[in-house]
């Protein structure tokens, strides 16, 4: 694996579609179509300090924010623990979390909730779980690997802070960080604004 940053954004072939078919992708009205919707294929450092292979799905439109973005994240040797399409963990958001997975794309609604997630349609994306994770009300924590980082003040590899590389990353794209939630923190949770894709995207 290259130690310099390579990405590919190519649009949702039919075989990828049969494999995310009922796991991120499903056959509802509110579901992005297809072709509203983008694999990315690039490299990321790891926890081992070592370059290894991702992918994330995202909206087509956001595609090549993402890449922009994730090159940032390369360069400055931003450690990813895992970077593998949620169709891995069939869809499971709870299960990705807990495999500490970096994911972008599932037609899922907000936890607790009736209302869709922005990765739902595609203009999300989770980094590291476990290094950061969703504190919802009720003192819970979640995955619950995510306990050994809840004081934010310890900064060990994987963690997102601000200022930080990630979080300065995803301002200058114009995203929202959950980590600047309040009362309830988010702190693996990037979202963008959706928007339609165009003819050059």
């Amino acid at each position: 694996m290259s130690d310099r940053f390579q990405a590919r954004i190519d649009p949702i072939s039919d075989e990828l579609l049969d494999q995310m078919r009922g796991r991120s992708w499903h056959e509802h009205p509110a579901c992005p179509a297809p072709a509203a919707l983008a694999l990315i294929t690039m490299n990321h450092w790891g926890l081992d300090g070592r370059p290894h292979p991702g992918e994330l799905v995202v909206a087509s439109a956001a595609a090549e924010q993402v890449v922009t973005i994730f090159e940032a994240l390369f360069a400055a040797e931003f450690p990813i623990a895992r970077m593998v399409r949620i169709d891995a963990f069939d869809g499971d958001d709870d299960t990705s979390m807990a495999a500490n997975n970096c994911s972008g794309f599932n037609f899922r609604v907000i936890a607790g909730t009736d209302r869709l997630s922005n990765h739902a349609l595609g203009w999300a994306i989770d980094i590291n779980p476990v290094q950061n994770p969703w504190l919802p009300s009720g003192g819970q924590v979640q995955p619950t690997a995510g306990q050994a980082y809840l004081d934010r003040g310890n900064v060990r590899p994987g963690m997102i802070v601000r200022p930080g590389p990630v979080t300065d990353a995803f301002d200058a794209a114009g995203w929202e960080w959950g980590g600047d939630w309040d009362p309830v923190k988010d702190y693996h949770h990037f979202s963008g604004k959706p928007r339609r894709a165009t003819s050059a995207q």
